[in-house]
């Protein structure tokens, strides 16, 4: 294994964490924390998902068809008339984001 030089290291988790603040700033913004919960653990509904922790090109693409109308099954409806507010940039914010909840 290659040794990364600490300044390569420190600059990446300095690029990634304010993506990740964006992603809660957001995750709250855009009531997505009113049916996943706080952590993404405990959604308002039984058969709503838990969402943290998954995959963020999982998380993406499912928002994204949602959004697009691709997705129309089970509780997408639901999540269409928030997905109005959501813009692609945010999408990408908020699947890593949710991709790191425990």
């Amino acid at each position: 294994m290659k040794a990364v030089p600490f300044f390569l290291a420190a600059t990446a988790l300095a690029v990634s964490l304010p993506a990740l603040a964006d992603g809660a700033k957001l995750y709250g913004e855009k009531t997505c924390v009113a049916c996943h919960g706080p952590k993404g653990d405990k959604p308002l509904m039984p058969d709503y998902p838990k969402i943290a922790g998954q995959n963020a090109k999982y998380i993406e693409r499912q928002m994204l068809d949602i959004k697009s109308g691709v997705r129309a099954n089970g509780n997408s409806a639901a999540m269409k008339g928030v997905m109005e507010i959501v813009s692609e940039a945010d999408i990408k914010e908020l699947a890593a984001y949710v991709s790191k909840l425990k």
